[in-house]
């Protein structure tokens, strides 16, 4: 019978060989990780004023942030340009963090950034986790319907309608106390617009800039109804650091009392009659809204195929970068996969029974659970009892124990494979049991072994996109961003495509040169590869002794 349905007790050259497969495996598993965990090199330039880090999505697109449609490189919006005013103020350099919208608070309290600032609404369960500053803007709610709908003209009209917003957000929640049935939420606003164009949603309810810049442009949407509700945007802090709120609070101030934050909203045009009473600022505009006119040029449609493509080509320096991310994580993950694989494996088979039935336990473990759960869990769950992982080390992590338990099955089952006739007959010809596992049946495993394991690296690369809700920018995030900005999620989408596809074939085809390398002929009796007289594989119990 098989090795993990043995009896209980094991046997001492059953310990020794687990020892043996510890002492060869373990160093080869303890070398990735400490690769994964070598922190990068740090620039040789001090930097000259101390960096003020601070969180947002730039997928929450105009105009709080998003990459500037000249060049794709730049971060533009007027909560940019007010990060950087008062990073100025306070003596320090600003430095963007990407993350999510969802974990922008999560993101802070486990300290990736020092400030967040992204449309963050002020509301009783927000401050409930953090501190905010005084408000920087105010703003109000927007309900926008397809230019064709007669049945809407207000709030009150959408109870029995499909509607969509951002979720957890001030909209969401003002739908619930409508008494809005149908609500469906969405993680970015320009999918919300085009779900309400095609026919999907009846209204959408969005804060007023959002709304000014996503449907103002589009001829088949049109406002309706008056403001609703009232918000106040804020930048938030964690509980503890009282000293940095103080100091944000009076750059705040000297923003607004300097006029600067004036200048800013007229630029994007986003000064409104409760932003003046809010101020108490009831002058004429200050400055032309020069941003809000470039945004409006780049509204216009394109249709000439060159000027695609040329756009198109500027994406392939963000998605290079992206690019190179995610094969990073990708092979460091499925690196760690492999030798952990390995290990679980081996010693599920040929382990004694307490080591076998731990290894089982792991593997079930890990594949009866999600591996985004693991993701978030190893990233914003483990700081709680004190380890604290870049995003980087915890996307390997999260990836390459998870893939592990799914290798662990793959050479479970080219160990189960090979007939037990080789390792009769290397024990035959004088070898140890240790010595004819590593030498007779374990390169004929890996060989059955090596094309579902091709595939699974094809699989990672592709799971490797769920590393960036732990503020990673890997390929699948940069499409994101880019499809916002652009409005293009067809084009870009097929660029990114192709960029997947290249990225896997040469591994393909590596490993079926592997294959070819590692296939041995033999005429008659059971070959290296695992196959009997008949050229199939035998995948018969093997005894207690195997």
């Amino acid at each position: 019978m098989m090795a993990h349905e043995r009896h209980r007790s094991a046997s001492p050259d059953e310990w020794k060989m687990a020892g043996q497969i510890v002492r060869v495996l373990f160093p080869l598993f303890v070398l990735v990780l400490t690769l994964c965990l070598v922190p990068g090199i740090p620039g040789s330039a001090a930097a000259e004023k101390p960096a003020l880090k601070w969180g947002g999505d730039t997928e929450g697109g105009a105009p709080f942030m998003f990459a500037d449609p000249a060049d794709p490189d730049m971060l533009i919006g007027f909560e940019v340009e007010i990060v950087e005013q008062i990073a100025d103020y306070l003596g320090m350099r600003a430095e963007f963090v990407q993350n999510g919208w969802d974990n922008l608070i999560p993101g802070l309290q486990r300290h990736l950034y020092d400030i967040s600032i992204n449309g963050l609404e002020i509301t009783p369960e927000h401050k409930q986790e953090v501190n905010f500053s005084i408000p920087y803007y105010r703003t109000f709610l927007q309900l926008s319907v397809r230019r064709d709908e007669k049945g809407i003209t207000s709030l009150e009209d959408c109870t029995d309608k499909v509607v969509g917003t951002l979720k957890q957000s001030y909209a969401y929640f003002t739908l619930v106390d409508a008494g809005v049935k149908d609500i469906r939420t969405y993680e970015d606003e320009i999918n919300a617009y085009t779900d309400l164009q095609n026919g999907r949603l009846d209204a959408t309810l969005f804060d007023a800039p959002i709304a000014i810049y996503y449907a103002g442009f589009n001829p088949e949407i049109k406002f309706v109804g008056g403001p609703i509700g009232e918000m106040e945007y804020g930048i938030a802090l964690r509980k503890e650091d009282t000293e940095l709120l103080r100091k944000i609070n009076e750059a705040v101030v000297h923003l607004r009392d300097s006029g600067e934050l004036r200048r800013i909203y007229d630029r994007w045009n986003l000064w409104s009659p409760v932003m003046a009473d809010l101020f108490q600022d009831f002058s004429p505009a200050k400055e032309a809204p020069s941003r809000f006119q470039e945004w409006a040029e780049h509204q216009k449609p394109e249709f000439t195929l060159a000027l695609r493509l040329k756009r198109y080509a500027g994406f392939l320096p963000i998605l290079g970068r992206a690019a190179v991310v995610t094969m990073e994580v990708s092979l460091a993950a499925m690196a760690l996969a492999i030798v952990l694989g390995l290990f679980l494996a081996m010693t599920r088979i040929f382990g004694p029974s307490l080591l076998s039935h731990l290894a089982v336990l792991y593997i079930e473990f890990i594949r009866g659970t999600p591996v985004l759960i693991q993701l978030f869990f190893i990233f914003y769950g483990l700081p709680h009892i004190g380890i604290k992982l870049s995003p980087f080390v915890a996307g390997v992590l999260g990836l390459g124990l998870n893939y592990a338990a799914y290798e662990a099955e793959n050479y479970r089952a080219g160990l189960l494979s090979v007939p037990r006739l080789q390792m009769e007959g290397a024990l035959a010809l004088g070898m140890s049991r240790w010595e004819a596992l590593r030498h007779v049946v374990l390169p004929q495993a890996i060989r059955v072994s090596l094309p579902p394991v091709t595939n699974d690296f094809i699989s990672l690369l592709k799971d490797s996109s769920l590393v960036s809700v732990i503020t990673m920018v890997d390929l699948t995030k940069a499409y994101g961003q880019l499809a916002t900005t652009y409005y293009d999620y067809f084009g870009t989408g097929i660029l990114v495509a192709i960029i997947y596809l290249l990225l896997g074939l040469p591994f393909v085809r590596l490993a079926r040169w592997t294959e070819r390398r590692m296939a041995v002929a033999v005429h008659g009796g059971a070959t290296p590869g695992g196959t009997g007289r008949n050229g199939k594989y035998s995948l018969g119990r093997k005894p207690a002794s195997y």
